[in-house]
């Protein structure tokens, strides 16, 4: 689905979720705990984002390929249906020849 101004909705939803991300990472920082605490948090934070982020990737792979797949399977239909109806005209000109 494309916008007016030329963003995809994938686009201008990956916008809100990595400026998420940052905040995140911003009020941790800010956060009033010690620096172990905060470390540690931070840590989890993009484990838990690095994890999500793998997942997400995998999940887009997967569609990409299944989309490409159909894409092929699609071309070779319609490959097969146009090689047939030429080799039908090539007959019905060549017996209109004869004639």
């Amino acid at each position: 689905m494309r916008q007016d101004d030329g963003f995809s909705a994938g686009a201008i939803l990956l916008s809100f979720v990595l400026g998420g991300i940052v905040g995140a990472g911003v009020a941790m920082l800010l956060a009033p705990q010690s620096g172990i605490e905060t470390r540690k948090k931070i840590r989890d934070f993009v484990d838990d984002v690095s994890e999500k982020a793998t997942d997400y990737a995998s999940h887009t792979r997967e569609k990409v390929m299944s989309t490409v797949e159909k894409g092929k399977d699609f071309i070779d239909e319609k490959k097969a249906a146009l090689a047939t109806a030429f080799e039908a005209g090539k007959e019905a000109f060549e017996r209109e020849v004869r004639k």
